[in-house]
C-alpha cells in the first residue's frame, strides 16, 4: 500500500469524517489546518485521484469525492512504517499509543491493533 503524504492523508481525513464532499467542502474543512488555496486543493485532489486514493463522481451536477483508501489499513501502514522506518523497531507499536485518539472508535482500535500485530514482514 502506498502511503499517503501528510497533505493527502489531511485531505483523507475530511472525507474519513464525511463524505461525498466536493473539492470545496473539502478545502473549507482543511484550510484552516493546510494554510493553502483552493487551486492547491484542486492538485492534491487529482494527484489522489490518479493515485486511487479517491473515487470521483458527479451528483447534481457537481464532482464530489469519497476515499477508496480505508482509514483502518492506512493508519496502519502510517503506524508500520513510523515504527520501522523512523524507530527501527521489529515489534509492532502498541496499539495504546492510538488510545484518546479523535480519528478511531473502539471497534476500529481493536481491527488496528490486529493489523499492526498481524503485518507481514514482506510489506515493509
Amino acid at each position: 500500500m502506498a502511503i499517503p503524504s501528510i497533505t493527502e492523508l489531511t485531505l483523507l481525513k475530511a472525507l474519513w469524517k464525511q463524505h461525498p464532499l466536493s473539492a470545496r467542502e473539502i478545502h473549507d474543512r482543511v484550510e484552516e489546518e493546510l494554510a493553502w488555496s483552493y487551486s492547491s486543493t484542486r492538485k492534491t485532489l487529482e494527484r489522489m485521484l490518479e493515485k486511487g486514493m479517491i473515487s470521483q463522481h458527479s451528483a447534481h451536477g457537481m464532482n464530489v469525492y469519497a476515499p477508496v483508501l480505508e482509514k483502518v489499513e492506512t493508519l496502519a501502514a502510517f503506524a508500520h512504517d513510523f515504527s520501522h522506518r523512523v524507530m527501527e523497531m521489529n515489534a509492532p507499536l502498541p496499539v495504546n499509543m492510538f488510545t484518546g485518539s479523535k480519528l478511531v472508535n473502539q471497534h476500529e482500535l481493536k481491527e488496528l491493533e490486529q493489523l499492526l500485530s498481524e503485518w507481514p514482514e514482506d510489506q515493509e
